[in-house]
């Protein structure tokens, strides 16, 4: 676990960003077998239909096997799309198998944006998202765009679980908090399962 004193939130991203970079291919495959695994034993997960999750980038938490695993058990996923019209904020498109996914502004790849694929927030049951940083409050630092946070600024009057998936080296003591930061139900890691009420 990292700890800072200053609570400055670039400083935290550009430090555990280092840590999670510095992971070998190895230690990455592992991690990512061992928190699939905790992620298919998680309640919420197991008894899900539709699922919002990420394709990872940047050294996070490889969601692949996971997402082989709930494709095996013919859960819907569904990867967020940059919404063309209002910016700084997410859709969450269908995802399968034969889905030709294309960067988008951010080199992220994403689905092609077909209204016939949306599904509407009130119909996710999980979103699992990804982070920075996360602490033992389950307050989530993300990439500082904010695009989780705005689209799911009204979560409460959602059923869905908001579940991070990150590595263990990416905890940190204590994230400072914002008034916008939308809080995690659930933190998935390959050591560990948190959850908050």
């Amino acid at each position: 676990m990292t700890s800072f004193t200053l609570f400055d939130r670039q400083d935290i991203r550009t430090h555990v960003r280092h840590l999670r970079r510095a992971l070998s291919d190895e230690q990455q495959q592992q991690a990512a077998e061992l928190a699939a695994e905790h992620a298919l034993n998680f309640l919420p997960i197991a008894q899900a239909q539709r699922i919002a999750l990420f394709l990872s980038v940047d050294g996070e938490l490889n969601t692949r096997p996971l997402i082989a695993h709930l494709w095996q058990q013919k859960k819907q996923l569904y990867l967020p799309v940059l919404h063309p019209f209002a910016r700084g904020q997410l859709m969450f498109l269908r995802y399968d198998e034969h889905t030709e996914l294309q960067p988008n502004r951010l080199r992220i790849p994403e689905p092609p944006l077909d209204i016939r694929n949306l599904l509407p927030l009130s119909e996710l049951d999980v979103v699992l998202m990804p982070l920075v940083a996360f602490d033992s409050e389950g307050n989530r630092l993300g990439m500082g765009g904010g695009f989780y946070d705005r689209t799911l600024q009204n979560w409460q009057q959602y059923r869905m679980q908001l579940v991070g998936f990150a590595h263990d080296c990416q905890r940190v003591e204590q994230l400072p908090v914002a008034r916008w930061d939308v809080p995690l139900s659930a933190m998935i890691t390959p050591g560990k399962l948190w959850q908050w009420p």
